[in-house]
């Protein structure tokens, strides 16, 4: 995963870079990893969200983007125009209040903070890994 972490190290230098919290958290949702679960998703034996299975990584991430209804805001991220900008608002409702706290405790922050330096931090990184204007390929992980 070394594209995946130059490109959270770069987006997080003054931050800490790759070794910061908040980019082990976006490398989880980015990349699929197995400490963060989107909603619906399985982490090991557990289910988060409405109670089914579904991708991770950034196909999971854009997945559960558009069950909330955002679907064209993360869209803006993953084509060649202009990122729309996310609040922490829609954060909070794509990933719900259990997901949000684990990520929270896992960058060791608090929530309301957490989510503010989700919704100036996401878009960049997903824009980063879709330089094309499209997925990556392989971009489907459980």
């Amino acid at each position: 995963m070394g594209l995946l972490d130059s490109v959270i190290g770069g987006l997080m230098s003054g931050s800490g870079g790759a070794s910061s919290p908040m980019a082990g958290v976006l490398m989880n949702l980015l990349g699929g990893g197995q400490g963060t679960a989107l909603p619906g998703q399985a982490t090991g034996n557990q289910i988060t969200g409405q109670g089914q299975s579904s991708a991770g990584g950034l196909s999971g991430l854009l997945s559960a983007f558009e069950q909330a209804g955002l679907g064209q805001v993360a869209q803006s991220w993953v084509g060649s125009g202009p990122n729309q900008s996310v609040s922490p608002q829609q954060l909070q409702n794509v990933f719900g209040q259990g997901q949000v706290q684990s990520m929270a405790s896992q960058a060791g922050m608090e929530p309301n903070r957490f989510l503010a330096q989700l919704a100036q931090h996401l878009p960049n990184a997903v824009d980063s890994v879709t330089p094309d204007g499209r997925l990556p390929e392989g971009t489907v992980s459980v």
